[in-house]
């Protein structure tokens, strides 16, 4: 059944009136930023700056060693995304193509471990990296990443269990074992997944602020978020400089997320092509 032009008018009228009620944050963020701080604060708000400072950019950059910021947020995202997807997908190839003795209990356990909070953990983790030495070091951010996570092994299993056989069946007669079978013929098919995946974790690891809070100490190991933080102090905040830095923060999140956007409706409907 056909949509009267009528209808689609209503419809796109009112998701145009909800994408800029959520998008008016961001637009009033980023021209505040090239305003001065008088005019970040003054009322009635103003939208657009009465003079563009794009030097405020480079100003906010230069204040602190952004430059090292950013390699350190580049160095954890990349690895820990990386490891989220050797190993996710490894473990769940395991539960979804293979059968062994107590399959079902240890994957209740391993969806259990979901409802624990990290606030939880947040302090035996801390003993456990003291004990390595590894506080104020970057490993504490990258280590676990390479041991899976549930929710990501979850959501590789479901669109494991998707997978016809045959794929399966065919290579073994070919000859492969269990990796190659692993590595030639899953790792392809599961290719929405990892992006999702991919994405999801560098979201998160790009946006963290509290992990790099607890574990690093050193300046020149900061992340960008730890960086962004400094510029709110206890009495007064340097809205221009923080703002700035935001949206260079936000840039490539958007930019990921749009390449990748049609992975990961692939990867979420669990769809095979």
């Amino acid at each position: 059944m056909k949509m009267s032009m009528k209808s689609k008018v209503i419809i796109y009228t009112l998701l145009t009136a909800v994408a800029v009620y959520f998008l008016a944050p961001f637009i009033y963020m980023f021209f505040t930023a090239f305003k001065t701080e008088a005019e970040a604060i003054a009322y009635p708000p103003r939208l657009f700056p009465s003079k563009w400072l794009f030097e405020n950019f480079k100003n906010a950059w230069e204040s602190q060693p952004f430059g090292t910021y950013l390699k350190n947020s580049i160095i954890i995202t990349v690895l820990t995304t990386a490891g989220q997807i050797l190993s996710c997908s490894l473990v769940a190839y395991g539960f979804a193509r293979f059968e062994f003795k107590g399959k079902n209990l240890l994957f209740m356990i391993l969806l259990s471990t979901m409802m624990i909070p990290w606030d939880v953990t947040m302090i035996p983790q801390y003993m456990e990296f003291n004990l390595f030495g590894w506080i104020n070091t970057l490993k504490p951010l990258i280590v676990p990443a390479w041991f899976g996570s549930a929710y990501y092994i979850f959501l590789m299993r479901q669109f494991l269990m998707g997978v016809p056989g045959d794929f399966e069946e065919a290579a073994r007669i070919d000859g492969a074992n269990a990796f190659q079978i692993y590595w030639k013929i899953y790792m392809p098919i599961l290719k929405p997944s990892l992006i999702l995946v991919g994405v999801l974790n560098m979201i998160t690891v790009w946006n963290d602020y509290l992990g790099p809070l607890i574990f690093l100490h050193d300046r020149s190991k900061y992340t960008l978020a730890l960086g962004l933080a400094t510029f709110k102090g206890v009495h007064s905040t340097r809205i221009i400089p923080m703002l700035c830095i935001t949206i260079i923060m936000i840039i490539p999140p958007i930019i990921i997320f749009i390449i990748a956007q049609k992975y990961i409706v692939e990867g979420t409907s669990g769809s095979i092509k």
